[in-house]
């Protein structure tokens, strides 16, 4: 089976998730190529090409990919869609925008987050907010997939493949970039952390949610939020951890106030180590904890920063 993997990346360098959907095309048991879309993306072309078990980096280095709109990426892929059987990108906000439409135009049924392979046809995917694993087969002569990033472990970066240029398509003109906002931050990036401190409803203000960001910063950590915490304005959405924001797996999540609904834990429950802190010892996200505390998060979380200050 032929597998071409569309990278995430700023074309600088690949963001990590490409490495997952690389390591989750390569269990589908065939090459596997990996497809930059870019504007000056030689930087992330070479580090495409150093991922283990990629065959051929193929890149579209074109002023129409200085933002990978839909419509130009999705006609790219689909004109080199004859040469695979399987078309991946990383269930990422591209990934989720690109993807449907590519099967759309060819007419085919996406597989979407997917967290195993079980066969060349066969996948496992999270349904009903991630509270069940459903096993899928598709019939499709050609699969569309995303890959849910965090269930799979990263390829390693010792590779050497070929990279070769590929032709950019004209601009459909169906879309325009206008403007990107982009929030500066010393912390690692939400999607890569290793270590996570995400704050509820709990934490009643915004002023008191400068606890969570205290406690991360600490732990050389990312924040996050639950939906309520952002639809209280406690902090932009973009920390959103949940069905409706970012599906993360850091090695430590450490969620503060935050009750535990279904959606949230949606987003944070395959996390390799959860502690959680409620005064709410009924709360939901202690039947998913390995570690809970049950206290006031104004007296906890002011006495574990200064532990770890120490």
């Amino acid at each position: 089976m032929r597998a071409l993997v569309l990278a995430e990346h700023d074309n600088r360098s690949l963001k990590p998730a490409t490495a997952a959907a690389v390591a989750a095309a390569l269990q589908l048991g065939g090459s596997v190529d990996v497809l930059v879309l870019g504007c000056n993306a030689a930087p992330a072309a070479a580090a495409a090409a150093r991922l283990a078990g990629v065959a051929r980096v193929r890149v579209c280095d074109d002023a129409v990919f200085a933002e990978v709109l839909a419509e130009p990426a999705a006609d790219l892929i689909v004109g080199l869609a004859d040469q695979y059987d399987a078309l991946l990108a990383p269930a990422t906000a591209t990934g989720k925008n690109v993807m449907p439409r590519v099967a759309a135009l060819l007419d085919v049924q996406q597989v979407s987050e997917i967290v195993a392979v079980v066969a060349p046809d066969t996948f496992v995917r999270p349904v009903y907010a991630g509270n069940a694993l459903a096993t899928v087969q598709s019939s499709d002569a050609k699969k569309v997939i995303t890959v849910r990033a965090p269930a799979f472990a990263p390829v390693a970066e010792d590779g050497a493949a070929a990279v070769e240029a590929v032709a950019a398509p004209a601009d459909p003109g169906a879309s325009r970039f206008l403007e990107r906002r982009v929030t500066e931050s010393v912390r690692p990036e939400l999607t890569a952390a290793r270590v996570v401190v995400a704050g509820g409803r709990g934490i009643g203000s915004d002023g008191a949610f400068a606890l969570v960001s205290q406690l991360a910063d600490v732990l050389g950590g990312a924040v996050g939020a639950s939906r309520a915490a952002v639809d209280a304005g406690f902090i932009p959405n973009d920390a959103q951890v949940g069905q409706t924001g970012k599906i993360i797996a850091p090695d430590l999540y450490i969620a503060v106030g935050i009750s535990g609904a279904i959606q949230h834990l949606a987003g944070m429950k395959d996390s390799k180590v959860i502690v959680a802190i409620n005064k709410d010892s009924e709360a939901p996200i202690f039947q998913v904890a390995d570690y809970g505390l049950v206290a006031d998060v104004f007296e906890a979380v002011p006495a574990l920063i200064e532990r770890l200050s120490a």
